[in-house]
């Protein structure tokens, strides 16, 4: 009896929804068209590095304008251009590490979830702009990412 039980389940297979194939699936056939909103992600460079470079110089002006804290370095020497240039350089540093990891975790939680494929290939090819090539997708489990392969748009598993 429990042969046949076996078997049956075996034929009929589950029940519960099932996690899609690793395989590409096509989100556009032509991509070319579609205008990717630039500010929707961070690709490649961010706009970090400019911030924080905006906030050694001005950094650095202030510390240049004032008295060194240290007694032995006098206003405006080359001591004094040292000590600044190495105060803004690792308060530049800071910035951009803190930047960076707000990024990160803005990304993080930009992440795309969708309970199968159809459902992520229909909000995709709808909202495609808004999930310009690179973005994350995770369907049922698996992992995705947005790719441009040829002319076209699709998912391909990680």
């Amino acid at each position: 009896m429990a042969l046949l039980v076996a078997v049956a389940m075996a034929n009929l297979g589950c029940a519960h929804t099932q996690v899609p194939e690793r395989k590409v699936y096509v989100i556009a056939a032509d991509a070319s068209s579609i205008d990717f909103k630039e500010d929707a992600r961070g690709i490649g460079g961010s706009g970090a590095e400019a911030y924080c470079n905006e906030l050694q110089i001005q950094c650095y002006d202030n510390c240049w304008g004032r008295k060194p804290p240290i007694w032995s370095i006098k206003k405006h020497s080359a001591m004094h251009r040292e000590f600044c240039t190495k105060k803004c350089r690792e308060e530049f540093n800071k910035c951009v590490d803190k930047q960076e990891e707000i990024e990160r975790q803005d990304s993080l939680s930009k992440r795309l979830t969708f309970p199968n494929i159809d459902a992520a290939r229909d909000w995709l090819q709808e909202h495609t702009p808004e999930a310009p090539p690179g973005t994350t997708v995770v369907v049922a489990g698996v992992v995705f990412v947005i790719a441009i392969i040829g002319s076209g748009l699709v998912l391909v598993p990680i």
